[in-house]
């Protein structure tokens, strides 16, 4: 009875609407914040794959049940299946994940993503390769992995890459929280909504005639709006952002932040707080994430899930630094939020343990990311960037 209580469990995570010609997604784990779990990975690329091949199917739209859109991939559960005594469980999950990114990626249909709510980690992976980003006032993005241990992935080092400047660079190393309106003016995301009005832009969509999919467009511009930036906002000081995340090493990043840092009355608040961020996170991740983002301004989106697959069968390996399984301790588990990283200062990461990071992985039967064929070219999902 218990196994049977289960299967029906993993059965609701993921919820399909037919709405005429379009399918809706939506993922059903509102008390874990709609974190992916292996099945809910499995099931939404099963049902992007066969939506694709369909000729009824006009559009996928995605979004989440509760508070949230999705707060990432359940490293918890990852973590778990490593302490079995293998890291291709870990690496299993992941591999699944990047194939479902670089398919959204890829896609030769309109996917709409409705980011209501938290959108982390995974949750990015999961809509930001899509053509259409609807935030709302309620929307909350961060890529929190260097506080983790890990780095930004599921193709982060390609969109964070090409947002303006080196805006990307902030975000990804400091882990910093932006709202639906930052989202909007830095490109991350196509369209601001009120979520008072998501029922009937989603309605309107359903009843559209999508053949012509310069209607897509119409809709959201008729119910789309131009927030506010906030006043505080770290992208209203660009040019300093640009000025700090800008230098080759971290610790040149640090220096120049904390230069900017004595004239923080002019400057904002966001700078002591990416500082902050900085000193908390994992030195090891730092360092990767930096090169990887740096890496990812020069490749598609395929090279970098490649590039990042690789990355993260290291980091499950655990050879250079176990910062991973120690954040998701201190953060996920015990939640005593007190990491103790190792090494513990950058000047301890060499540019040697980096490196090996980014090479192949030594193990008998491993082998590098295989993406699915494509013929269709990508759709420009960033070319707001």
């Amino acid at each position: 009875m218990a196994s049977g209580n289960a299967q029906s469990s993993e059965c609701d995570q993921i919820l399909v609407q037919d709405k005429q010609s379009v399918k809706a997604i939506i993922m059903n784990r509102p008390k874990q914040l709609n974190a992916l779990s292996d099945y809910m990975i499995s099931r939404m690329l099963e049902r992007f794959l066969a939506y694709e091949e369909d000729p009824y199917v006009k559009l996928v739209l995605l979004k989440g049940k509760g508070r949230a859109f999705c707060a990432g991939g359940d490293v918890s559960a990852v973590v778990r299946d490593i302490s079995k005594g293998d890291w291709r469980l870990g690496a299993s999950f992941f591999q699944k994940e990047f194939i479902l990114n670089y398919v959204m990626a890829t896609y030769k249909k309109p996917q709409v993503s409705i980011l209501h709510g938290i959108v982390m980690g995974g949750g990015a992976g999961a809509s930001l390769h899509g053509r259409f980003r609807i935030v709302t006032e309620n929307t909350v993005f961060a890529m929190p992995e260097t506080a983790l241990g890990l780095f930004p992935d599921v193709g982060a080092s390609y969109f964070l890459s090409r947002l303006p400047g080196f805006f990307g660079e902030y975000v990804g190393l400091t882990g910093t929280r932006l709202d639906g309106g930052e989202m909007l003016a830095c490109g991350l995301a196509t369209h601001f909504v009120h979520s008072t009005k998501l029922s009937l832009l989603e309605e309107e969509l359903c009843e559209a005639n999508l053949d012509d999919q310069s209607n897509i467009c119409k809709i959201f511009d008729k119910y789309a709006e131009q927030p506010v930036l906030k006043e505080n906002s770290a992208f209203r000081k660009l040019h300093i952002v640009d000025k700090c995340f800008s230098h080759r090493t971290v610790e040149e990043i640090f220096s120049a932040l904390e230069k900017e840092n004595e004239n923080a009355e002019i400057n904002g608040d966001w700078i002591s707080a990416a500082i902050d961020s900085l000193k908390r996170a994992s030195p090891t991740s730092l360092k990767i994430s930096l090169k990887s983002i740096r890496e990812g301004r020069l490749q598609g989106v395929g090279q970098c899930l490649i590039r990042e697959f690789r990355m993260v069968c290291h980091v499950l390996r655990g050879e250079v630094s176990r910062d991973f399984f120690e954040g998701c301790r201190a953060i996920l588990i015990d939640r005593d939020r007190n990491p103790k990283w190792s090494p513990s200062r950058l000047d301890l990461v060499s540019d040697e343990m980096v490196n090996h990071y980014f090479s192949k992985v030594n193990d008998e039967g491993w082998m590098d990311l295989k993406l699915p064929t494509k013929s269709n070219l990508p759709p420009l999902a960033m070319a707001k960037l």
